[in-house]
């Protein structure tokens, strides 16, 4: 039996490593927080979503597949949920029932596989029971396929020839077990028979005496003799208990898949629903194949700073199909960080098959998502900040593809004006040169200007908005660079206009030795 609940073609593998550049994406794009509300407080959905998300999709169709059974989770969010409720069940009766499965003599494994799957059997009858009710409610590829295994697999016919051999192994009549004489007329060839069913009612048992058979009745006190007669019994449940436990673990080993493609669902219904609270809007986006170049979105937001302010984020729309490279620009403080992160999270979020924080959202998928964020400076004072990016730099170009995406924020400003345009022109360049889709926050105006004055069609530039006060809407729009981050409107809104007496003009002098009136 097979779930298939998250590829068309084969289970989940948890045992997949993942890529080796992870860990600076969870921090630069604060997956924590998305993975956190996901999981509610969950470690095992905790685990499973991270490791869904991250791994990501690279096919367009298997994409598609997973959006459809999410849509048919969000129509049947009650009975996925009641289904996901089944394996924990099943694990929850294991920890229960555990010690006999371990003991070292044939007759407790067959005595512990068989209440296994006493208990397995009734909740497989649940969810049969569960697929025969709302089947109908599904319609995705995935569900119906799911629903239909178990409507064929799990029949009546099945799930009584199931009852009865369970019922047998019980052994209520006793155990029935043939061998023949080896050397030394010892016992060989033991072999477990299937008792006699009884073929006459209770009063002909009664009334018809048996026929004669040889026997031997063991003495109450014979102690040897009872240790002597449950090894041959051992010997011929051997094979009995090794089949059952097998099935009992095959049966264990389908609710595990079950609870683990499931807990990436309950995941995406947790986040819906605080979305849903904050009245936050989230679509399905529309994902292209990674030659080509879609980024269209509207109304995209950052949900991972929705979700920590618990209230809704400034969006933003943006129109970059047949972009190569989105430089951003603008005001300090005014939105860029927090839309790089909306642009990297949306797409995370699409490769696994998630809905996205938009009002729509289109984007060619990417071999591989990086992130190239600035950083404290190293606090054990063993390199420079600058040394620290180019060796990030050199990490994520060794592990880099043709059609990735690389996102940068205010990288190589550790150095001066001219060294860290240069460094970050040639880098990106390179980038550009092996079809490498970047988008890059900067301050460095040498850097951007010197891309904008080429006016090449491939790039897009996007601005910070600033009101002629000060103002910063977190909006951006499509503009030329600015020589100015509007610095002195921090200044001026940490550490406030300072006095000057009206008879008097005070000069400040800068570190160049200029003069600033006021």
């Amino acid at each position: 039996m097979k779930v298939w609940l998250l590829y068309p073609d084969r289970d989940f593998d948890p045992n997949q490593p993942l890529p080796p550049h992870v860990d600076d994406l969870v921090q630069d794009l604060e997956l924590n927080t998305l993975f956190k509300t996901m999981a509610l407080g969950d470690r095992f959905v905790f685990d499973v979503v991270r490791r869904v998300v991250l791994l990501g999709l690279e096919d367009v169709e298997c994409i598609r597949y997973r959006q459809n059974i999410l849509r048919d989770c969000l129509k049947n969010a009650q009975v996925v949920r009641q289904i996901y409720e089944l394996p924990i069940q099943a694990l929850a009766s294991k920890r229960r029932l555990w010690l006999g499965m371990f003991g070292k003599y044939p007759s407790s494994i067959l005595s512990g596989a068989r209440g296994m799957l006493k208990v397995y059997l009734e909740l497989l009858k649940s969810l049969r029971k569960a697929a025969d009710t709302h089947a109908d409610q599904f319609e995705s590829e995935g569900f119906r396929r799911f629903f239909g295994m178990i409507h064929e697999e799990l029949n009546d016919e099945y799930l009584a020839t199931v009852e009865h051999h369970l019922k047998v192994l019980e052994f209520n009549g006793g155990t029935l077990v043939s061998a023949e004489l080896g050397r030394g007329n010892e016992g060989t060839n033991y072999v477990l028979r299937k008792p006699k069913e009884e073929d006459r009612n209770w009063l002909e048992r009664i009334l018809f005496k048996r026929s004669s058979a040889y026997s031997y009745t063991l003495h109450p006190r014979d102690d040897q003799g009872a240790r002597a007669l449950g090894r041959l019994r051992d010997r011929s449940l051997n094979q009995a208990a090794n089949a059952v436990a097998q099935a009992a673990e095959h049966v264990e080993n389908f609710f595990k898949v079950m609870r683990r493609e499931l807990a990436f669902y309950i995941g995406c219904l947790n986040l819906a629903a605080a979305l849903h609270r904050l009245h936050a809007p989230m679509t399905f986006p529309e994902p292209a194949p990674p030659a080509e170049r879609r980024l269209s979105a509207q109304g995209l937001y950052d949900a991972t700073l929705a979700l920590t302010m618990q209230r809704k984020a400034v969006s933003n729309d943006m129109a970059a199909d047949g972009k190569d490279l989105l430089i951003i620009t603008g005001a300090n403080q005014g939105g860029k960080t927090t839309f790089l992160r909306s642009v990297g999270l949306a797409q995370v979020m699409m490769q696994c098959g998630l809905f996205v924080p938009a009002r729509s959202f289109s984007a060619n998928l990417c071999r591989g998502l990086f992130s190239h964020f600035k950083r404290e400076e190293d606090a054990s004072m063993k390199s420079g900040k600058l040394e620290e990016e180019v060796v990030r730099m050199s990490t994520i170009v060794d592990a880099l593809k043709p059609h990735a995406m690389v996102l940068f924020n205010e990288s190589f400003a550790a150095t001066n004006e001219h060294e860290g345009s240069e460094i970050a022109r040639q880098v990106v360049r390179a980038l550009l040169e092996r079809s490498v889709k970047v988008l890059f926050v900067t301050h460095l105006h040498a850097f951007a200007r010197g891309f904008f004055d080429k006016q090449t069609k491939n790039i897009l530039f996007l601005r910070a908005e600033r009101r002629p006060d000060g103002t910063r809407t977190f909006k951006l729009f499509q503009g030329a660079p600015l020589s100015t981050s509007y610095g002195p409107d921090l200044y001026q809104r940490i550490f406030g206009t300072p006095k000057v007496p009206d008879n008097e003009q005070e000069t400040l002098r800068t570190r160049n030795g200029s003069r600033l009136h006021r």
